[in-house]
């Protein structure tokens, strides 16, 4: 899963995404720091792995990763080419959710590319420039598909009123993901990679004096902003984030509890992640490797185990389940069948969050 990180310049999106991801990019008070990409590539947190390595002397730990890209400061007029803003916007179109970081903290020292702090002016700013760049796309699409749809083909024909329908609705300042559009609609657009398309989470970054405290009016505008666009919406400090990022395990959890923090940046965005993507986590375990595996909530047994190999699904023949809690308290994959606490499940096996699953198959 790629994560593209975005925001104006200065909000604290690049010393995010380092804390994030501890890949060194540059940070700067000054907008356009940020030209070319940055990629981190990080393991997503997960205990349940860890304990059932643990359980399985593992050899080998595989967790499951995000990738997150950090695309630089966006401003007015990017979609027509505004501090290389059509650049960027390219970035974004490779993502599969978007990271919108929104300055929520007053900083004199820390200038604002607009002048002062207002969260809702920099989320709007933002959207409609991804708006700007989508209507361009649609247009393009539209002249193109309706000279297609003469011949009379339908799906010509059916595209043609979908791309004409999300223009209209564009225009009108909608983002297409509050369109309500059907699964037939959306494949028919698909390759269009719309950028107002994609998911959505607000990542508030707050001052670290603003720590637990519920007063932030800032914070407060994000949340209900995010609640009426159906997207997400976070709180964590960036500064605070970046200084964790610099210390071991043990500090890091002495330096949580004086602040009263219960969760990293990291563990609160990949949360917020899994939930607006309707992604759960499959365990496999054993010796050899113990591994997560992340699927969309709702997949079935065999289509589970293609993630792990297309040879899997093709020869699908049963899957060993166990919640991964309760073999932890078996405390080996032995007692676990003793007590019958193994099921047999087949091809309609809707996977849960937390199954430790092995797949038989026969190819």
């Amino acid at each position: 899963m790629k994560l593209g990180v975005v925001g104006l310049p200065n909000v604290g999106k690049s010393t995010l995404f380092n804390a994030i991801t501890q890949a060194g990019a540059e940070c700067a008070n000054y907008p356009f720091c940020t030209i070319e990409p940055n990629i981190g590539v990080v393991a997503v947190p997960d205990d349940r792995l860890d304990r059932l390595a643990a359980m399985y002397n593992a050899k080998k730990v595989t967790p499951t990763v995000l990738e997150f890209v950090d695309i630089a400061g966006l401003v007015k007029g990017a979609s027509h080419g505004e501090g290389l803003g059509n650049k960027f916007l390219s970035h974004i179109r490779e993502v599969d959710a978007i990271v919108h970081v929104v300055r929520c903290f007053e900083n004199e020292n820390i200038t604002h590319v607009d002048g002062s702090v207002d969260p809702l002016r920099d989320i709007e700013t933002i959207e409609l420039e991804l708006i700007f760049a989508d209507i361009e796309s649609v247009q393009k699409r539209a002249a193109s598909l309706r000279n297609a749809a003469k011949g009379g083909d339908k799906k010509y024909i059916a595209s043609a009123e979908v791309v004409e329908k999300i223009q209209a609705n564009l225009e009108k300042g909608i983002p297409v993901r509050l369109m309500g559009l059907s699964d037939d609609e959306k494949l028919l657009v698909k390759d269009l990679c719309l950028l107002t398309q994609k998911p959505v989470i607000y990542a508030a970054n707050i001052a670290d004096s603003d720590i637990g405290s519920e007063d932030n009016k800032y914070v407060k505008a994000v949340k209900e902003y995010a609640s009426n666009h159906e997207a997400k919406a976070i709180v964590l400090c960036a500064k605070i984030e970046e200084e964790l990022a610099s210390l071991d395990e043990e500090e890091k959890i002495m330096f949580r509890e004086e602040l009263g923090i219960d969760k990293s940046g990291l563990d609160v965005l990949v949360s917020a992640c899994y939930s607006l993507l309707g992604l759960i986590s499959f365990l496999t375990g054993g010796e050899k490797e113990t591994r997560a595996w992340t699927i969309v909530n709702g997949t079935k047994a065999p289509q589970a185990a293609g993630k792990i190999h297309s040879d899997f699904e093709k020869g699908f023949i049963r899957a060993e389940v166990i919640d991964v809690e309760t073999l932890l308290a078996c405390g080996s994959e032995k007692v676990a069948k003793e007590q019958g606490k193994i099921r047999s499940e087949g091809k309609n096996y809707v996977v849960k969050d937390g199954d430790v699953i092995e797949f038989l198959f026969n190819v």
